[in-house]
């Protein structure tokens, strides 16, 4: 058994891993010791380490290192157990029994966000977001709850033209200007809204769940039924207090972070 001294190299170790699988490609062992404050000997030792253990590779032509296969099959092995939706489950059923409403779980795929895991409240309601439905992502509260929290030129990436803008009601952003304009609000807000922008008669609300690298992996959102014959300026604070605290006790969950600033 371990003893309480192989703690500390312990956590270096695995902020060493965070750190290569926060990077966009290999790194040297000096940019880590540097960003760790680590000393370049254990810096060295660690490495080492996670290479024999197949959680690092290096690359002896370039003197950098990036992830091994080992950290890859640990990230398979989580996804096969879809920790996401089990630890998301439980507080979407307690979220839409208390609200009285549809709750969600929903993630970006591409320009669209499909939803993973849906709670129906006590009194059951016929919506169109079922699990494995994907919408388009600019319109629907989940998706711009992400949206809100991406790089924008990756938000241009995704939605590159006015093509890309689908409609469904005729209500909801149409263009890129228009859509960045509604997500800087919704970021500076913590949440998101639409109403009738999917479906005529309902309306949503919700808050983005964030990974551990403060990026939105996904989106928890109240689904109702709300009728608005004119274009509606109502946020549902009371509502988006609620879906904010379940956004972020599946972060906390998770072992996510809120995204700063």
């Amino acid at each position: 058994m371990g003893s309480s001294s192989d703690v500390p190299a312990l956590r270096r170790g695995l902020a060493v891993l965070r750190l290569l699988a926060g990077r966009p490609g290999p790194v040297s062992a000096a940019s880590v010791a540097r960003e760790l404050n680590l000393p370049r000997s254990t810096t060295y030792h660690l490495l080492a380490e996670l290479t024999e253990a197949g959680f690092a590779t290096h690359f002896p032509e370039e003197k950098r290192y990036g992830l091994g296969v080992a950290a890859f099959e640990l990230g398979s092995a989580y996804l096969r157990h879809d920790p996401l939706e089990r630890l998301a489950r439980p507080l979407l059923r307690r979220l839409a029994d208390r609200m009285e409403k549809v709750a969600h779980l929903g993630v970006l795929h591409g320009a669209e966000a499909l939803y993973l895991v849906r709670e129906q409240p006590r009194q059951p309601q016929s919506i169109v977001s079922d699990v494995g439905v994907r919408l388009p992502a600019h319109l629907t509260a989940s998706g711009r709850a992400m949206l809100a929290n991406l790089p924008p030129a990756q938000v241009r990436a995704l939605l590159p033209s006015v093509a890309s803008f689908v409609d469904r009601t005729g209500r909801g952003p149409h263009n890129l200007p228009a859509l960045r304009r509604l997500l800087t609000l919704e970021r500076r807000q913590g949440w998101s809204v639409e109403d009738g922008f999917v479906t005529a008669g309902f309306a949503s609300v919700a808050a983005p769940v964030f990974d551990h690298g403060e990026r939105p992996i996904a989106a928890i959102t109240l689904t109702f039924r709300h009728v608005c014959d004119t274009p509606c300026g109502q946020t549902w604070p009371d509502l988006a207090k609620e879906v904010l605290k379940a956004a972020e006790e599946l972060t906390v969950r998770i072992g996510g972070h809120a995204a700063s600033g």
